[in-house]
């Protein structure tokens, strides 16, 4: 499913993120993916990059426009970076791709 998303979606990489997405049908609910790479840092570094993505997604997979299937893949800057401030990057990479509620 990862890589079927990734081939035929769309992209958008913003900030401590890629956002890889297709369109789902009506009525479906939204799905996320996350990848985090070893370049990231170690274990505990990447867990926490796929909690953060996780929570950002969870918050606000109710604003949506249309149901998506999201691939995220976690960029080296995530490391360090507060919820706030993924939370900030994840929603500006949404509202970038026209995928939330105006």
């Amino acid at each position: 499913d990862f890589a079927r998303v990734r081939q035929r979606g769309e992209r958008l990489a913003l900030g401590c993120l890629i956002a890889n997405w297709s369109q789902l049908p009506d009525g479906a609910t939204p799905k996320l993916g996350v990848v985090t790479s070893k370049k990231i840092g170690g274990a505990t570094e990447r867990s926490r990059a796929r909690r953060l993505l996780r929570e950002s997604f969870r918050l606000h997979q109710h604003e949506f426009a249309r149901p998506v299937e999201l691939v995220l893949v976690a960029r080296n800057s995530i490391a360090g970076k507060d919820f706030a401030g993924v939370e900030k990057d994840f929603l500006a990479a949404l509202r970038r791709a026209s995928l939330l509620k105006n």
